[in-house]
């Protein structure tokens, strides 16, 4: 472990994870004198309303429930992505090679964050988290130290996008709460200020989880202010489904183009982009208003 990590993974409530039928640790942002039996009964109960770590030594994992898995890294390959939605995430490389700067909007663990700072060495990477508690646990996940290419913002997204004056080529959202896409996120403001602040060429990719008629809003909200230019790709497993939205009202994919780059891009970053690019053609392509 990190010096930082082992400096922030002093300053919390560290309690055996087989309280809670796991392995490993808890790490709770509580003090020491804390009642462990209210704790624990709380997190048995889905009623803890904070986010907690269970670290096993080989994977630290970001939880806000038992039964949800906000974030989790290797803890040998900490800047890894190792959910596959993440990773499929990342096939904007497919439309936007070189990006200059990189909006990213929830930090959990920072998964995407470390990985386009690490792979991507001509970008900056500005990550915007509303959760001062999951901020405070991103030593134990080794983020990158803040400097002119990484920067962490503190703030609601849609007051950031709102007020930002910084234009980024890519904007990826991945902020969710117990029940999905977090709600301050569903509204025509939101969605016309992140156009907005997107080059005239630039892209959203979105990860949309939550029940079928919040997605379709969601849907609707990014026809209005990308054109109607949409892809919505549905994972197979674990109920993510990815929108990819194209600020660029002339945007016509060329697959063959694609084809030959997304061989290029998984010799350089070792991601399956040639399935990526295969599942976006044959993903919903919607055009709305």
């Amino acid at each position: 472990m990190s010096p930082p990590a082992r400096a922030a993974r002093a300053s919390w409530l560290e309690l055996p994870a087989k309280l809670l039928s796991e392995d490993g640790t808890i790490l709770l942002r509580e003090p020491r004198h804390a009642n462990v039996s209210e704790l624990m009964r709380r997190l048995r109960a889905g009623a803890y309303d904070k986010p907690f770590v269970v670290d096993n030594g080989v994977t630290r994992r970001l939880h806000f429930s038992l039964d949800f898995v906000q974030s989790e890294m290797t803890i040998a390959d900490p800047d890894a992505l190792k959910f596959v939605y993440t990773r499929q995430m990342m096939a904007f490389l497919l439309f936007v090679t070189r990006p200059r700067h990189i909006a990213i909007v929830g930090l959990g663990g920072g998964s995407l964050s470390k990985f386009c700072h690490r792979r991507l060495p001509g970008a900056r990477i500005t990550t915007v988290e509303i959760d001062g508690d999951v901020l405070a646990f991103a030593k134990l996940f080794e983020l990158p130290h803040e400097n002119e290419r990484f920067r962490i913002v503190h703030a609601d997204a849609a007051d950031y996008f709102a007020t930002t004056e910084d234009l980024a080529d890519v904007v990826l959202i991945d902020g969710c709460d117990r029940s999905g896409v977090a709600p301050s996120l569903a509204s025509e403001a939101f969605y016309r200020d992140v156009a907005a602040r997107l080059r005239p060429r630039g892209l959203l990719v979105m990860n949309l989880i939550g029940p079928e008629q919040s997605v379709e809003a969601h849907l609707r909200l990014a026809a209005q202010f990308f054109a109607g230019r949409l892809m919505l790709h549905r994972l197979k497993r674990g109920g993510n489904r990815l929108l990819f939205a194209f600020k660029d009202p002339r945007f016509v994919p060329d697959w063959i183009a694609l084809d030959e780059r997304a061989r290029a891009l998984e010799a350089r970053h070792g991601l399956d982009f040639p399935a990526f690019a295969r599942q976006l053609r044959g993903s919903r392509q919607i055009q709305l208003g």
